[in-house]
Parts: C-alpha cells; sequence; structure tokens
C-alpha cells in the first residue's frame, strides 16, 4: 500500500486557472484524485510519486487549441475574470460568470 493519501481536487470543472511556470491561462473540464495520464504522457511529464497521488486536470489552454494535463501543484486560481478563448468550450460549458464556467455545454 502506498503511503500517499489521494486528496481530494482543489480547483473545480468550470474553473479558470493560471499556470504557475508557464504563464498560460485555460479551463479545467476535468479533476482527478491521483495521475490518470497514458503511459505516453507519464514519459513526457514525468510526474513524482508525490505529484501522481496530488490532484491532475484536464485543461482548455487560452487562445490555442490544445488541451494539457496538469498537477494541481502547478496551478493557481486565475484573477483576470476574463474567459478562455478555446474551440472546446461550448462543447463543455454553456455560461460564464464572475470568473466561471457553468457545466453544460451544446445540445444535440
Amino acid at each position: 500500500m502506498s503511503d500517499f493519501k489521494r486528496r481530494t481536487p482543489f480547483f473545480r470543472v468550470g474553473q479558470v486557472v493560471h499556470h504557475k511556470r508557464f504563464g498560460y491561462r485555460g479551463v479545467i473540464v476535468d479533476a482527478h484524485t491521483g495521475y490518470e495520464g497514458s503511459d505516453e504522457l507519464k514519459k513526457r511529464v514525468s510526474p513524482s510519486a508525490a505529484d501522481r497521488n496530488s490532484p491532475w486536470y484536464q485543461i482548455l489552454v487560452h487562445n490555442r487549441a490544445i488541451e494539457t494535463y496538469e498537477a494541481e501543484i502547478n496551478l493557481e486560481a486565475d484573477t483576470s475574470k476574463e474567459p478562455v478563448n478555446h474551440p472546446y468550450v461550448p462543447v463543455f460549458f454553456n455560461e460564464f460568470e464572475d470568473g466561471s464556467y457553468s457545466v453544460g455545454g451544446m445540445e444535440n
């Protein structure tokens, strides 16, 4: 059994965050209590044992048509109160208010 216990994610789906090291903004579309990325992704991000047991987030990156998978330790709440420009935002969310999105995207 691991010495590490998984923690409840601090950030929520729909919250806009800022990456502390790389400076980009984005909106969270999924949150995990521990690392759940693929083996291929693990080779690129190389999470430490502690990071594997801390929350991780799938993020739509502002002004870029990409998604990232980041450990909570690398993120902080975005204070700009500005929406995120990403082509998938309407797929996941419907309203933006006070710096956060409401879950519920496009209906088919």
